[in-house]
């Protein structure tokens, strides 16, 4: 039997049936329609951000906002910290069908039921930047990143409440404010905020600069 989860948009009507050869299927499973429920895959040690369009208790339509790499083994993590494993199953035109292995409780997931407090999408990065306060610049490194702010990592010492400017090679200037330390780790909030398509395709490209440095450092090193 064919299952619905595994074919792309243009494999179904608009009734929802699965067109083939000379016949067509109804969908086995009840699906929900879950405009704009922010999430991300976590796949081959990266995380990219997603929008869930719609869920049946097998499958899941998500948006894209670039293309996926190589690899069918994901993982999707909701803003609750659940997290289902989930199997790339197509992709196309900025959307992707992942099939869930095994099943999940679909009661659960749409009422987002999860092991922490709904929370903003926070991607994990690792990109050098600087700090500029008091008239001088400070290293720092970008550990994660969300519309809201950043989680950074730097030998200065911040002081909770302390504003400053925080800039990088892959994103804007933004001016923040120290919301928690833990020294040597801070945690940032943006004074503007980013739009979801600028945190996905920015840590996308934080994700290629990382990678374009170690293949230069592994040119460099000795042979």
């Amino acid at each position: 039997m064919t299952n619905p989860d595994r074919l792309p948009p243009s494999a179904t009507a608009d009734d929802g049936t699965i067109r083939g050869d000379g016949f067509s299927e109804l969908r086995q499973q009840p699906r929900f329609a879950l405009l704009l429920r922010q999430a991300k895959l976590i796949g081959n040690g990266r995380e990219y951000l997603c929008i869930v369009r719609d869920v049946s208790a097998t499958g899941v339509k998500l948006r894209l906002f670039h293309p996926l790499p190589e690899g069918d083994d994901f993982a999707l993590e909701m803003t609750t910290g659940q997290r289902f494993p989930a199997i790339r199953v197509w992709e196309q035109e900025g959307e992707a069908g992942f099939q869930f292995d095994p099943p999940i409780d679909l009661v659960r997931f749409i009422a987002e039921a999860g092991p922490f407090p709904k929370r903003p999408v926070r991607l994990s990065v690792d990109h050098p930047a600087m700090i500029h306060f008091g008239g001088q610049d400070h290293p720092a490194m970008i550990r994660d990143l969300s519309r809201q702010g950043a989680g950074i990592e730097t030998e200065q010492m911040l002081a909770i409440g302390q504003k400053l400017r925080l800039s990088a090679s892959q994103l804007p200037s933004f001016d923040a404010t120290v919301c928690w330390r833990r020294h040597p780790a801070y945690g940032l909030v943006f004074d503007q905020l980013l739009s979801l398509e600028q945190l996905a395709l920015r840590t996308s490209r934080m994700e290629v600069a990382k990678m374009d440095v170690a293949q230069a450092d592994e040119g460099d090193a000795p042979r």
